[in-house]
């Protein structure tokens, strides 16, 4: 899991910092936010001091019709322990109280000129992204038809060059080599490529190109969530491979179990052709239809209909 704090929060956001600037590195660990509204009333039976707590016009307004002694002691209250800021929303007049408290414990105070609900909807997207669990897996990850497919296998078996035939089939490149997965609250996967390498594909022999220079910004995409995983592995005469897709094996990345098929490489195997039509097939099993199924049951069918001719 990556870490955030609250200075990277208020860069990204462009916030005002008002007060508690030394406390511009304390660490945000929750992505939920908080509206302090029962706090400020004097209800203090439960605060939940890990989470950014907002100010929106209802907060700041009740507060300046309490007293000063009121205030004080409400900010007191708020602003000890592992709070990790205040964000006020709509530009609005930060309190002296606050300002005051906030310098003191070092809880900073940042003004925003959103209102409080774009904020709440932007903030969490941002968090949940910079907290999410994440891994890198060495591996292609391409978007074939909607699909988003993991090449994996090992080093110079072929998967930068299927990925290659891939894009010039119209299909789009996400990484190369090196792919940064995250596990978002959803229980998705979501795939990138680190920033150095974004949009880069390496062709032993030719060196690194630039998939977007070359194809045109319609053959990349920055993110893609997992839901294939292709295994390319040498080919093997004594193993037996599947045949007809009845048995659907899975694979563990982090917590989520996602559908793998192995794909033995020998020569005269185009391995973009087998990944795009592997792709196609787990598009139509999503929609209902599977064809492995559908001949097992016409097989079964027919050998019904044969034993009962035998009678």
């Amino acid at each position: 899991m990556r870490k955030t704090n609250v200075g990277h929060l208020a860069n990204h956001f462009h916030m005002n910092i008002v007060s508690g600037e030394e406390g511009l590195g304390r660490e945000i660990t929750v992505t939920d936010l908080s509206r302090p509204g029962l706090q400020l009333a004097g209800y203090y039976s439960y605060y939940a001091e890990e989470r950014i707590q907002l100010f929106g016009l209802t907060e700041v307004t009740f507060f300046q019709t309490l007293s000063r002694e009121e205030r004080l002691e409400r900010m007191n209250f708020l602003m000890q322990g592992k709070t990790p800021c205040f964000c006020v929303t709509r530009n609005l007049d930060v309190a002296e109280e606050m300002i005051e408290v906030s310098n003191k414990y070092g809880v900073p105070v940042l003004q925003t000129p959103l209102a409080t609900t774009p904020l709440v909807g932007k903030m969490t997207n941002y968090l949940e992204n910079r907290l999410a669990p994440t891994t890198t897996i060495h591996g292609v990850l391409t978007d074939i038809y909607g699909v988003g497919v993991l090449i994996m296998g090992s080093s110079g078996i072929g998967k930068s060059e299927a990925a290659l035939e891939l894009v010039k089939r119209g299909h789009r490149l996400v990484a190369d080599d090196a792919v940064e997965i995250r596990q978002t609250q959803g229980g998705q996967l979501s795939g990138s490529a680190p920033e150095l390498i974004q949009h880069l594909l390496e062709i032993r022999g030719v060196g690194i190109i630039n998939v977007m220079t070359m194809f045109g910004a319609g053959a990349v995409r920055n993110v893609k969530n997992i839901e294939l995983v292709v295994q390319l592995e040498l080919w093997e005469p004594q193993k037996m491979y599947e045949r007809l897709g009845l048995d659907e094996e899975t694979v563990k990345i982090m917590d989520m179990e996602i559908p793998i098929i192995t794909v033995p490489v020998r020569p005269g195997r185009n391995l973009a052709v087998i990944i795009e039509v592997a792709a196609m097939n787990f598009r139509l099993k999503r929609m209902g239809y599977n064809a492995a199924v559908h001949f097992s049951r016409k097989q079964s069918d027919a050998i019904l209909e044969d034993a009962d001719g035998d009678f």
